[in-house]
Order: structure tokens, then C-alpha cells, then sequence
């Protein structure tokens, strides 16, 4: 009885402490709210309209009253004729994204991270930054410019080189190349802070002590930098991963077109189209949790590979 007692006591010692610590750190948890706000009401709320897919839904019944279906709705989906393909495209452009794109932020915090000018880097930085700042529909309306036929600035060099002007917007076999260097271009330098912020957190002793012992930059890259930026890399290669089914809505509804809907309509298009050419939304909520399954499946299965690699991963 007296251990109980003890016990109690103890218990009750820990929970005003931590009641009091609390409270010290209130107006840090007024903050923490209004994100956590902003998730549940944006985030998980929304994800009662899941079950839109197992009905047959209807305007004038609404949600509730909508009759169910079942799995009626899947399985029409899945014999879809289009529906497989845009999966597809979906996988090679993402995954494509992930080959081609995605390392260049890295890359670009390791050279910005050796210039010694601090104004020409922030110089640098400001330029590279301002394309994420840009909507699709703009970045969009320049690379029309920059790729079209007549008069586009890449076509009259390849032109001047001997080389026939290519429609590249229209072309199935430029289309994905230029998904892949758009997104680089407007993307890349926004991603460098997290590498940059990583590289920041590097003990300078480190390389204080290979140039001594005379290692040579990419010496430095390979046994300093890369080890210790490695765990930051993998954890947004893991999320980026998690978004494998979402290839980037806005950039590819910015540029493709009918004549390279087989290389570029993707699964968030094709939902958008068929929801405003068809008014089914049972059967695009389908396909939107079809979306969201598949992610979730990604992202497991890669944080349990970084974790069998030795890497920490998310959970």
C-alpha cells in the first residue's frame, strides 16, 4: 500500500510539472494551434468525403443519403481504358521527377555552400528562389514562348546550328523532357534551403583538419558533406516519394494538350477533366483515393527500405 501511495504521489508531482511547463511555454502552444488547426480542418475533415466513392452519389440526396454501392465504383474505374494509362504516365513522370529533379537541389547547396562572397552567393540564391515564387500559369505562358515554332528563342538557336525547329509542347517524344527541366528550373533553388540549412550544421573542424591533411574538394564531398547531409536527404527523398501519384497538377495542366495526352495526361488531370466533362463524382472519388492509397503504400515501403539501409527514416 505504501509503494501505491508512493506511487501516486509521484504521479501526481509529474503532472503538475508538466502542467506547470505547459504553461510556461503557453503562447508557444497558442502557435502550435492554429497549425494544428489548420490540419484537421483542412487535412482530415475532408477526408469524410471518402466515402462518396461507395455511393452513388447524388446532388439532391447529398452525402448521407446517397445510396451505397460498394466497391461498384472501383471496379468500374479499373475497366476504364484510359484510367491505366494515366496511372502510368502518372509513375514515369513522377518517378522521372525523382531520377532527374530531384538531386539537383542538392547539388546546388554544395556549390552555393563554396562561394565565399556573400554577395554574389546572395546574389545567386535571390535568383534561383524566384521561379518557386511564380505560378504555372505564368512559367507556363514563358516556356510557350521560349519553345514555340515561330519565333521561340530555343528554336532559333537550334535553327542557327543547322538544326529544323521542334514543336517540343506538342511532340510525345519532348514532352516529359521538358516537364522534367521546368520543374527543375522552378523548383530546384527552393529546395536547396533545407540542404543549405543541413550544410550550415557541419562541424567546420571537419574540414579544417582534411585540408591539413590534404583532401581535395570532392575528397571533402564524399567522406565529410555527403555522410552528415545523407539523413536529411533521405528524409525528403521519403516524402518525396510519398507524393509518387502526384505529379505535379498544376505544371502539366499548364502545358500538355491534346496531342501528348499519351505521354502526359496524368491521374490528377484526368480526374479534373472527367469530373467536369462527366458531373460523376462517385467514380472521381474513387480515383482520388485510388491516388491516395498507392502514396501511402510508397511511403511505407520506402521508409522501411532507408531503415533496413541503416537510415533513421520517419517513424
Amino acid at each position: 500500500m505504501a509503494q501505491i501511495s508512493v506511487a501516486r504521489s509521484q504521479g501526481r508531482l509529474y503532472h503538475k510539472s508538466l502542467v506547470k511547463r505547459m504553461w510556461g511555454f503557453r503562447y508557444l502552444y497558442l502557435l502550435l494551434l492554429i497549425g494544428f488547426l489548420y490540419i484537421v480542418v483542412f487535412k482530415y475533415l475532408p477526408m469524410y468525403g471518402i466515402i462518396i466513392s461507395f455511393k452513388k452519389f447524388s446532388y439532391r440526396a447529398g452525402i448521407l443519403n446517397s445510396p451505397w454501392v460498394g466497391l461498384s465504383n472501383y471496379a468500374a474505374l479499373f475497366r476504364l481504358s484510359a484510367f491505366w494509362r494515366v496511372v502510368g504516365n502518372t509513375l514515369w513522370i513522377s518517378l522521372g521527377k525523382l531520377l532527374v529533379a530531384f538531386p539537383f537541389p542538392l547539388l546546388l547547396a554544395v556549390l552555393l555552400n563554396e562561394i565565399r562572397l556573400n554577395r554574389f552567393k546572395k546574389t545567386v540564391q535571390t535568383l534561383i528562389y524566384l521561379p518557386h515564387f511564380l505560378s504555372w500559369v505564368l512559367l507556363g505562358g514563358i516556356v510557350f514562348n521560349l519553345l514555340s515554332v515561330n519565333g521561340g528563342l530555343v528554336n532559333k538557336i537550334l535553327v542557327s546550328f543547322g538544326i529544323e525547329a521542334k514543336n517540343f509542347l506538342v511532340d510525345t517524344r519532348y514532352f516529359r523532357p521538358v516537364v522534367y527541366i521546368t520543374q527543375i528550373w522552378k523548383e530546384s533553388g527552393w529546395g536547396t534551403i533545407v540542404y543549405l540549412a543541413a550544410l550550415a550544421g557541419i562541424n567546420p573542424e571537419y574540414y579544417e583538419a582534411a585540408i591539413v591533411d590534404g583532401a581535395k574538394r570532392f575528397t571533402r564531398f564524399r567522406y565529410i558533406t555527403w555522410p552528415e547531409i545523407l539523413p536529411t536527404f533521405v528524409i525528403l527523398f521519403i516524402l518525396q516519394t510519398g507524393n509518387v501519384m502526384n505529379a505535379g497538377f498544376d505544371q502539366i495542366l499548364n502545358l500538355y494538350n491534346q496531342a501528348v495526352y499519351p505521354v502526359g495526361d496524368i491521374l490528377d488531370t484526368y480526374i479534373y477533366r472527367e469530373t467536369l466533362n462527366t458531373g460523376n463524382l462517385s467514380l472521381m472519388t474513387a480515383a482520388g483515393t485510388f491516388k491516395s492509397v498507392i502514396n501511402f503504400a510508397f511511403l511505407i515501403a520506402v521508409d522501411r527500405l532507408a531503415k533496413l539501409c541503416g537510415q533513421s527514416g520517419l517513424y
